[in-house]
């Protein structure tokens, strides 16, 4: 069902300073999923950083956005894995390639990351090749030590990556995840953890055995009738929609009032983080664009205080140091008292 878009006033944040998440790090500036990625992140100021988890062939959770690593890993390069190569369906689309859940941990060690979109950022391709694929203990590791580091608390969201599929492969991801959170001391409920999902199964599993916060990621399309915030409400405490769920475009792809959808999530208590704001062209309405090319750089400053007007309680970004700006001039803009 469609987000109603009437005008509506502005919409409070459920908390006192909305946070700024960096997107599988700072990945406008690094390429992603790297422990530079994040540390970059971190020393810029961002609240948490966002990581993507998919499982390899031997049970351990990885920083990938994809099962299929020739995008952002030198694998295609590799004539000892070529073996390894194969066609697989994952969430229903066939993908030819080398995937995470075929290769050990000892395997994936051997890869070299790379930048996943070079004609779009070239200039993090500067970095491909610097680091390998970092593990889930090594970057709660990284965390904790940038945190002590900076004499301040960053916090962490998980998201677990196809699911469904993993299930059906014998690598549910639940089970490492929880094992990592305990053996780390992050298996409280203030930790500065959060998990994330687009699947409902795995996070209703989850909320059955943490009390760690929990997010439904939502994309275009889904329901998101009162009914169905309902539903997400008995497993949830917060939902993380598509940006054009808060901010609808019209047909001249600029964007016009907010939906109804996060006062719809915050009546329930529901919290609200937006995906993902990127700084190029090609991803911002036309209004807030600079010149005519795809990749130069936008008024990203602009896009996010907007979405902080609609009051949402984070902002999931590849460029967070344009989404901090952005923060504190709307804090400078508040009357105060």
């Amino acid at each position: 069902m469609t987000v109603t878009r009437e005008r509506l006033q502005m919409a409070p944040s459920l908390v006192l300073t909305p946070a700024v998440v960096a997107h599988r790090g700072a990945s406008g500036h690094r390429p992603e999923h790297t422990l530079d990625a994040y540390r970059t992140a971190i020393r810029m100021g961002v609240d948490d950083i966002e990581l993507d988890l998919v499982s390899t062939r031997d049970g351990v959770l990885v920083a990938r956005h994809d099962l299929e690593l020739s995008t952002t890993t030198d694998v295609a390069s590799r004539a000892d894995l070529a073996h390894l190569r194969r066609t697989r369906t994952v969430d229903g689309v066939a993908q030819r390639g080398w995937f995470a859940q075929d290769l050990t941990l000892a395997e994936l060690k051997t890869l070299a990351t790379r930048e996943r979109m070079p004609r779009t950022r070239p200039a993090n391709t500067a970095y491909d090749g610097a680091e390998g694929v970092s593990t889930l203990t090594e970057v709660l590791a990284m965390v904790a030590a940038e945190s002590v580091r900076r004499g301040r608390g960053v916090g962490v969201l998980l998201e677990l990556k196809h699911a469904d599929h993993h299930d059906r492969a014998g690598l549910p991801l639940d089970e490492p995840l929880l094992r990592e959170l305990a053996r780390h001391g992050l298996d409280h409920p203030w930790a500065r953890v959060t998990l994330m999902s687009f699947e409902a199964g795995i996070l209703r599993r989850l909320a059955g055995r943490t009390r760690l916060p929990i997010i439904q990621l939502l994309e275009p399309g889904d329901d998101v009738t009162p009914e169905a915030l309902d539903r997400i409400d008995d497993y949830a405490d917060g939902i993380g929609p598509h940006t054009s769920m808060v901010l609808p475009r019209d047909a001249t792809d600029a964007t016009g009032p907010p939906s109804s959808l996060v006062r719809d999530a915050h009546r329930r208590g529901l919290t609200v983080h937006v995906w993902t704001l990127r700084g190029e062209n090609r991803f911002l309405p036309r209004h807030l664009r600079h010149g005519d090319a795809p990749d130069g750089l936008g008024d990203l400053t602009a896009a996010v205080r907007a979405m902080l007007d609609a009051g949402v309680d984070g902002i999931i970004t590849d460029h967070p140091e344009q989404a901090l700006r952005a923060r504190r001039e709307v804090s400078q803009a508040e009357p105060a008292g």
